[in-house]
């Protein structure tokens, strides 16, 4: 096997706290003193310093020491690197500890096209936490939650009851989303009417309870007659809705990248965001690693059209 030469640094340790002290004195009395050496001591210690690397890294004054170009250089890099092998030392002396492996489900399909890469994003907020996502679990994630199955659950509309707990974590806007050539594309907003007067295209993964919640934050209590197309990919919603055979209703995570394209438009209802709110739920036995996963999360879920372009609201 072929050996890799693994270079060797000139200086070590003793000589970067020499140059600091020096350069923090202005003197070798003063470095001396520092250093609980002799100022014979400190003045030897420079020059071997200088010898090892080549190059002066101090003028000598009759009132003192300055650095010079290079020494200005290993002075600024050498509290640095004296920090990073006090941390490394430190990280090699703590204690292993096992890390803490939490179960996660969504209750909507949307959130798993943002949430693997913020888990990555967020490893060095989450050290000691272990997170798989338990997509088999989707379809019931309190259910899950109840029964062990899962430890956390994101959620959109599902209902919490007691004793599992929750808390607010962000919201994402639900848009809606037509092909450029669509009647309702030369409107600035879509009204409610609108919605009965035109097949609405969306996932037939879409829960129940997220379905009834969109029908009361746009009809309230009147139940209008709605004709949906329900088709099992986001690629199919949006040829679709790009071949004119209806509105998709998408969340603004998914529809963003489908919209550079120029073929579509995307509208807000009546001029004001749909806005779903999504939350974190919980048992109690997991409430300080959940919390932590919240807190962790909570600015982490993408924005598509806080000031896009491709809006048009009034």
């Amino acid at each position: 096997m072929k050996r890799i030469a693994i270079p060797k640094p000139k200086l070590d340790v003793r000589d970067l706290e020499l140059v600091l002290a020096l350069a923090g004195a202005g003197s070798t009395v003063g470095a001396a003193e520092r250093l609980n050496l002799t100022q014979s001591a400190v003045s030897r210690g420079l020059i071997v310093a200088e010898d090892k690397i080549g190059t002066r890294l101090f003028h000598r004054y009759a009132r003192g020491l300055a650095p010079t170009a290079a020494g200005e250089r290993l002075i600024n890099g050498a509290g640095a690197v004296l920090a990073q092998l006090i941390e490394l030392e430190a990280r090699v002396k703590a204690p292993v500890l096992e890390p803490t492996r939490i179960r996660l489900v969504c209750e909507c399909y949307t959130a798993y096209r943002w949430l693997p890469s913020a888990l990555m994003r967020l490893r060095q907020d989450m050290q000691g936490l272990d997170v798989t996502l338990a997509l088999e679990h989707t379809g019931s994630p309190v259910s899950a939650l109840r029964n062990g199955d899962v430890d956390v659950a994101l959620l959109t509309t599902a209902e919490v009851r007691t004793p599992l707990l929750e808390r607010p974590l962000f919201s994402d806007e639900i848009v809606f989303v037509m092909s450029k050539t669509h009647p309702l594309a030369a409107r600035r907003t879509i009204e409610r009417e609108d919605l009965t007067r035109y097949p609405l295209i969306s996932s037939n993964q879409t829960p129940a309870p997220e379905v009834r919640w969109f029908r009361a934050q746009v009809f309230g209590r009147t139940k209008p007659k709605l004709d949906f197309l329900r088709l099992p990919l986001t690629e199919a919603i949006v040829d679709a809705a790009r071949a004119g055979l209806g509105i998709a209703i998408l969340s603004e995570w998914i529809a963003g990248p489908y919209l550079e394209g120029g073929s579509l438009a995307v509208r807000r209802l009546f001029g004001r965001p749909l806005r779903r709110p999504w939350r974190i739920a919980f048992r109690r036995d997991v409430s300080d690693t959940a919390m932590r996963l919240a807190a962790a999360l909570e600015h982490a879920a993408p924005r598509a059209y806080s000031a896009s372009a491709h809006m048009r609201v009034a």
